[in-house]
């Protein structure tokens, strides 16, 4: 995949941006959790499409700490475990608040059916981006920010870009470093420090 292939990262204001704009949107809980979905918590499309309220439930039925992926849910053999981001989890418990009533076993659904389709999911996002004009951006947008952002804060926390690699659900490492933005000024300021 090369660099011109791939969706653009989203800095913090236009993470910002997207989130205020998201507010003012029909369906603006709803909108805001497939965008944390993506940018905070790292799902492609598919995954955020296919999430079940089981996956997202502790053994109490209350929105749990962790997302229990599973393989049905992702690409190949990705199912995993992602630690919740508290502002996901927040967005996770009150969009289903506001959809308990009508809730169907998926998170995401729309007026018309009780679950939606990647394709559906990766239409919003061309239709957000477009609106904010983000050019170069699209639905794995969010998700190449989520694990660019976590490799550069992996090692504060004394994990490896094995644990990028983990929380991606990639099965080669390699795969995973095409996800990662390089950044110029750091690389000027390790080698000051060398």
């Amino acid at each position: 995949m090369g660099l011109g292939k791939q969706a653009k990262t989203l800095s913090k204001g236009q993470v910002d941006a997207m989130l205020a704009y998201l507010a003012t949107t029909r369906h603006a809980k709803r909108n805001r959790l497939i965008f944390l979905l993506s940018a905070k918590a790292g799902l492609r499309a598919k995954e955020i499409a296919k999430l079940t309220w089981r996956m997202t439930n502790d053994a109490q039925g209350g929105i749990a700490r962790t997302i229990h992926l599973q393989d049905s849910a992702s690409k190949g053999k990705s199912g995993r475990l992602i630690p919740l981001n508290e502002e996901v989890r927040e967005a996770l418990v009150h969009y289903r608040n506001e959809v308990t009533a009508f809730a169907g076993p998926h998170v995401i659904c729309t007026e018309r059916s009780l679950e939606t389709s990647a394709q559906a999911i990766v239409n919003m996002f061309q239709r957000w981006y477009r609106h904010l004009g983000f050019a170069g951006c699209s639905s794995h947008s969010g998700r190449r920010t989520f694990i660019t952002n976590a490799a550069r804060k992996i090692s504060t926390v004394g994990g490896s870009l094995k644990d990028v690699q983990e929380l991606a659900g990639h099965s080669n490492l390699r795969t995973t470093q095409r996800y990662i933005d390089e950044n110029p000024e750091a690389q000027i300021r390790v080698v000051g420090l060398i």
